[in-house]
Formats: structure tokens, sequence, C-alpha cells
């Protein structure tokens, strides 16, 4: 796959992404329960390939495990809605709970995660600003580097798109033999939060 044809494909994975967001609702529940809802991740910084995933944080205040139940059930009964998983962190530095939803859109099968978050916590607004600085840093010829390795990444992969942008932007990695080296050695180090 040459440059043109690799960015085509982007684009149009990520105008079908928008296309999911909009018709499956989820961010609307969210809101409509008095949550703050930002697009972050890959389609916010124009870098999702060919994983169909689209990332959201929520925020609002005094979560619950019954507050942030009862919005998810509203989810699961939207039409296209075939799983949702939870992992509770309220209790964590994060002070979270995120939603794994399952959506089937035009015979594929889509996962909107959703993180819902306290507001006013360490994390409120974190991830969105890491996106932008993202953006605001990666040059042409990285952003390349970035979407093409995502594309070469073989489906039994599970890498995270931080780990991607970190070791493009920050450690000069450019192919996929120097990237899987790069991530070997750094999940060896204790986990962190990067922003370049």
């Amino acid at each position: 796959m040459n440059q043109e044809e690799m960015f085509k494909l982007s684009l149009d994975n990520q105008e079908r992404a928008k296309r999911v967001l909009l018709s499956s609702d989820v961010a609307n529940v969210w809101k409509q329960n008095g949550c703050r809802v930002n697009l972050i991740g890959s389609l916010r910084m124009g870098l999702l390939a060919s994983h169909r995933d689209i990332d959201l944080h929520v925020y609002s205040k005094g979560i619950t495990e019954e507050s942030s139940f009862a919005i998810a059930a509203q989810i699961a009964k939207l039409p296209g809605v075939i799983e949702i998983k939870c992992i509770n962190g309220l209790n964590t530095d994060e002070h979270c709970i995120a939603w794994h939803i399952f959506y089937m859109f035009e015979e594929e099968v889509w996962q909107i995660d959703v993180i819902h978050i306290e507001e006013g916590t360490e994390y409120d607004g974190y991830f969105e600003r890491m996106a932008d600085r993202i953006v605001e840093v990666m040059t042409p010829n990285q952003k390349e580097i970035i979407l093409r390795l995502k594309f070469e990444t073989r489906s039994d992969k599970d890498y995270h798109g931080v780990e991607y942008y970190e070791a493009v932007i920050a450690d000069g990695i450019s192919n996929m033999s120097e990237f899987e080296e790069w991530v070997i050695e750094h999940r060896k180090k204790p986990m962190y939060y990067w922003i370049p």
C-alpha cells in the first residue's frame, strides 16, 4: 500500500467511525444524562487506521456504580448494541468506570470505549490534552510512520495507540521490527501516561 492509498483508507475509516458514533447514539445518551462528552484517541487525532474502535471520555459529578450502570442500561437498549463490558475503577486514582460497548454497524462490530470519569479529578481533560499535544508536535512523516505501523500490525497483536505515538514521536522508531522490540522494552517499565 503506497502513501496515498494508506491515507485514503485511513480517512475513509475515520469517516465511517464518525457515522458509527452518530448512528449508535451512545454519546447522546451520556449527554442526556448530564455528562460532558469528549472524543479522544485515534479518531480525535486523525490516526485511526484499521482498528474499529472509538474512544470517548465522559465526565460528571458524584459518580456511583448505580448512576453509571443506570446510563449503561439505557445504552444496552439501543438498537445495534450487542454487548457491554465494565471495569470498575472508582476506587482507584483514576476515579472512573470503563465501559466497552460493542455495536453492530452494517455487519461490522465496532467497539466504543467510554470512560466515565469523576469531574474535577486528576484525569479530567488529561487525555484530551495528550491528543491535542500529539497533533501539535507530530510531523507529516511521523504521521505516515504511525499509520503504516498500525496498518502493518497483525490482528493477533495487542498494542496500545499511545505506544505507537511515543515510539515514533519520542524515540524515532520507523519500522515494525524496531517497534516490536521497543514495545517489549517499554512494557518492562512502570506504567505511566506519556504526553510529548
